[in-house]
This record gives C-alpha cells, sequence and structure tokens, in this order.
C-alpha cells in the first residue's frame, strides 16, 4: 500500500468564494468533507497516494458557489473530477477511473472471479443504502437487517484476506463510508447493533479502521451525522 502522506485541508468554498481556474491543467477532485459519496473518491486518492497529483477542491453544499454548477458540473453534485480538460462525476465511476488512470496500488485484483463479485457488490451499494437509510428515516418495509446478513455471507466468499475480495479494494470503499455513519444512526434511533451475531462484519469494520487513506477522510462523528441527520429528518 502506498504511504499515504499527512495533508493540510483546503478551506470549504462556498458562494462568496472565487473559482479556481479551471482547466489549467491541474486535476481536481471536487468533494464535500461531510459527503459519503465525495468520501469515496478521497479514499480511492489517498490509497493510491495521489495526494499531490488530485488536488481537493471541498463545497459547501448549504451554500454552494454558482460557479460549480455553470461551470464546473451542471448536475451541482460532488463528487467530481476535472482530469485531462473533462469533468467526470459519480462516485463509482470515478473510483473506477482513478483507480485505471493513475498511478499507485490496485484496487481491484486479478481474479477475474473477485472482479465478478466486485461488480456484484458495487451494483448492490444503491439497495443498501436505500434499505438502510429508508429504515433509519421511518420506512417500516426496509429491511435493514437483511442487508446486513448480505454483506455478512459476502464477507465469507474468499478466505484470503478480511476484505469482501480479501485485500482492499473498490468495494470496501464503496461501503464503508456509508457503515460509518449508519452504525452510529441505527444504535441512536433504533438500539440496534449491526456487528451483533456478524463477526467477519465486525472483523471488517476493524480492519478499515486500520486503512490510513480511510482514516484521514474521517471527521468528528457530530460534524458527519449532524448534516445527515437534517437530511434525514429535517432538523
Amino acid at each position: 500500500m502506498a504511504a499515504v502522506a499527512l495533508e493540510v485541508l483546503p478551506p470549504i468554498l462556498d458562494s462568496t468564494s472565487e473559482p479556481p481556474t479551471l482547466f489549467d491543467g491541474t486535476t481536481r477532485l471536487y468533494t464535500c468533507y461531510t459527503c459519503p459519496y465525495a468520501q469515496r473518491t478521497w479514499i480511492a486518492r489517498n490509497y493510491k497516494g495521489l495526494q499531490d497529483k488530485i488536488k481537493l477542491v471541498p463545497i459547501d453544499l448549504d451554500n454552494r458557489p454558482t460557479w460549480y454548477k455553470e461551470k464546473v458540473y451542471p448536475p451541482n453534485k460532488v463528487p467530481s473530477l476535472e482530469h485531462n480538460n473533462e469533468i467526470k462525476g459519480e462516485s463509482l465511476d470515478l473510483v473506477k477511473y482513478i483507480d485505471g488512470h493513475f498511478e499507485g496500488p490496485s484496487l481491484l485484483p486479478d481474479d477475474p472471479a473477485k472482479k465478478e463479485f466486485a461488480e456484484e457488490l458495487l451494483s448492490y451499494t444503491d439497495t443498501f443504502n436505500g434499505t438502510v437509510f429508508g429504515s433509519i428515516k421511518g420506512d417500516p418495509n426496509a429491511d435493514f437487517g437483511a442487508t446486513f446478513d448480505y454483506l455478512e455471507t459476502a464477507l465469507s466468499k474468499f478466505d484470503d484476506g478480511p476484505f469482501f475480495l480479501g485485500q482492499f479494494s473498490q468495494v470496501d470503499i464503496a461501503y464503508a463510508p456509508f457503515i460509518e455513519r449508519c452504525q452510529p444512526l441505527l444504535l441512536e434511533f433504533k438500539n440496534y447493533d449491526l456487528i451483533t451475531g456478524r463477526p467477519k462484519l465486525a472483523t471488517w469494520i476493524e480492519e478499515v479502521n486500520k486503512i490510513e487513506a480511510y482514516k484521514q477522510t474521517k471527521l468528528d462523528p457530530q460534524a458527519v451525522l449532524g448534516p445527515l441527520k437534517k437530511k434525514l429528518f429535517g432538523k
């Protein structure tokens, strides 16, 4: 794994901030420090040791600069990546893009069986997120327990490491930011401990928390959960 250099995080840009000099050859990752989707790409960047190659440009999602939508990324979401005079978006697509177009340790094994399973697990992320956070929000039909059982079973498929594909990969990056958030939320709102009876998921959480590239993207839990609670419950 590439050494992860400590970095001073740049200030957040809001509606009063001037835009960077676009398309000047600088590769920029437009992000938000509290957004789990953007966190995925931030982790991939860090893991591959690209802190000096991909500049973070954090956006205030509650007070967005007009230039971001007008000049950078019309969908007006994060993350987006400015690279080779193009802007690309969608977090999972960007994780794959960063992995395939930049130097650093690969985030996908060569084993065809593992690659196939990776696509299955990546495809499941929307179901996972929708079910778990739907349940937290109060959807009585959202069976969040089944989603964690799915992950526990998935973690049993390969026995050459504690991660979904054995080694740390795109799949772990896809799930880590969301489990980071839903674990404390489920305890608070459902009195539900997602690792009870799921030893492999418990080990996975422990091992992910040892990954420096991920640890450097983690903020104070209240700084992350506060905006998420507001989004979920409107308060």
